[in-house]
C-alpha cells in the first residue's frame, strides 16, 4: 500500500513497461462490476469502497503519467469503474481535476487516448447527471472536442469518439440554446457530407468516414429530441427530404441510422404540425418496405437480420400517418 502512495511521487523514476504493468493491475479489477462488490454477507462493504476509491485516486494520478500507454490504461480503467458502479460523490469531489486530465489528454493524446478521455467525458456526465457540475465539464471540453471533430487531419476513432461525447455531454449538461443550436450546427457539417456521396455515385466514401458520419448523425439526432419545437420546424425543413438518400448507402449502420432519424422525424413532425403531409410518401414507404424484407444474397446474414427488425419498427412509425391520411 505504501509503494503505491510512493509511485505518483516518484512517476518519473519508472520505466514505460513497468508503469503499463502497474495500471493494468489497477485496471484489472473493474473488468466487470462483480469484480467491484462480491456477494454475500461476508463483504465489508465499507472497506470495499475504500479499497475502490484508493485504486480509482490511483489511476486518476496515472492519467498525467508520461507514458502514453499508462495514461490510456489508467483512462480505461476509470471508465470501466464508472460505467460499472454509481461513483457520484467520489467523482463531484474530484471533477475538476478528472476533467482537466481529460482535456489534456484529449489535446495531447493520440487517437486511442483521445477516444479514452472521450468516452471517460461521456460518464463524468451521465454520473453526475444534469446540473452545474456536468455544464462546467461540457464547457471546459466542448471546445477541443469540436476542434478535434472539425479537424480532417485528426484520426477517425477520435473524431468520432468526440461526435458521441459532445452529443452526450451537451444533452445531459447543457441549458444554452445557443450552445445547443452551434453543437448541432458542428455534427450537421459532418453528417451531411454523406448527402453529397450518396446522390453522387462517381464519390470516394471511405468506410472510416461513413463511421464517423453515423456517430455524428446519431450524436444529432439525440439533440433534436431536446430542441424547441420551432427549431425542430427548422431542421424538418432541411433534412425530411434528404434522409431517404442515406437509405441507400452501402454500410448497414448507416441505413439503419437514417431510417431510425426518419422515424423520429416523422414522430416530431406529426406532433408540430397535426395536418403535416409528405409528398413522396409512396417512394419512402417502398423503400422502407425493401429494407425490411430485404433478402440480398450478397449482404451478410446477422446484417440482413438487424436491419429487418429495425426496419419493420421504422416502417410502422412512417406508415402511422399515411394510414391516417387514407
Amino acid at each position: 500500500m505504501l509503494f503505491l502512495g510512493a509511485q505518483h511521487r516518484n512517476m518519473q523514476s519508472f520505466s514505460d513497461e513497468d508503469a503499463s504493468i502497474e495500471t493494468m493491475s489497477h485496471c484489472s479489477g473493474f473488468s466487470d462490476p462483480s469484480s467491484i462488490t462480491e456477494d454475500g454477507p461476508e463483504v465489508d462493504e465499507e472497506a470495499t469502497q475504500e479499497d475502490l476509491e484508493y485504486k480509482l485516486k490511483g489511476l486518476i494520478d496515472l492519467t498525467l503519467d508520461k507514458s502514453a500507454k499508462t495514461r490510456q490504461s489508467a483512462l480505461e480503467g476509470l471508465k470501466n469503474a464508472l460505467s460499472s458502479k454509481i461513483l457520484y460523490e467520489f467523482i463531484l469531489e474530484r471533477r475538476m481535476t478528472l476533467t482537466d486530465s481529460i482535456e489534456r489528454c484529449i489535446k495531447k493524446g493520440k487517437s486511442d487516448e483521445q477516444r479514452a478521455a472521450a468516452g471517460l467525458a461521456c460518464l463524468l456526465c451521465v454520473q453526475l447527471g444534469s446540473g452545474i457540475e456536468s455544464e462546467e465539464i461540457y464547457k471546459t471540453l466542448a471546445p477541443i472536442l469540436k476542434k478535434i471533430l472539425c479537424d480532417a487531419s485528426a484520426s477517425v476513432q477520435a473524431r468520432q469518439a468526440c461526435a458521441t461525447c459532445l452529443g452526450v455531454c451537451c444533452f445531459i449538461a447543457t441549458d444554452d440554446i445557443t450552445e445547443l443550436y452551434t453543437t448541432m450546427e458542428c455534427l450537421e457539417n459532418i453528417f451531411t457530407k454523406s448527402y453529397q456521396n450518396e446522390r453522387n455515385s462517381n464519390s470516394i466514401s471511405s468506410t472510416q468516414n461513413t463511421v464517423l458520419h453515423i456517430s455524428a448523425l446519431l450524436a444529432w439526432t439525440l439533440l433534436l429530441t431536446i430542441c424547441p419545437m420551432n427549431e425542430v420546424k427548422k431542421k424538418l425543413e432541411m433534412h425530411l427530404h434528404k434522409f431517404p438518400i442515406l437509405l441507400s448507402c452501402d454500410d448497414v449502420n448507416m441505413r439503419i441510422a437514417a431510417g431510425e432519424t426518419l422515424a423520429l422525424l416523422f414522430e416530431l413532425a406529426r406532433e408540430t404540425d397535426g395536418d403535416f403531409f409528405y409528398e413522396d410518401m409512396e417512394l419512402l414507404t417502398q423503400k422502407l418496405k425493401a429494407l425490411a424484407t430485404d433478402g440480398n444474397k450478397h449482404r451478410a446474414k446477422v446484417d440482413k437480420r438487424k436491419q429487418r427488425s429495425v426496419f419493420r419498427d421504422v416502417l410502422r412509425a412512417v406508415e402511422v400517418k399515411r394510414n391516417e391520411q387514407m
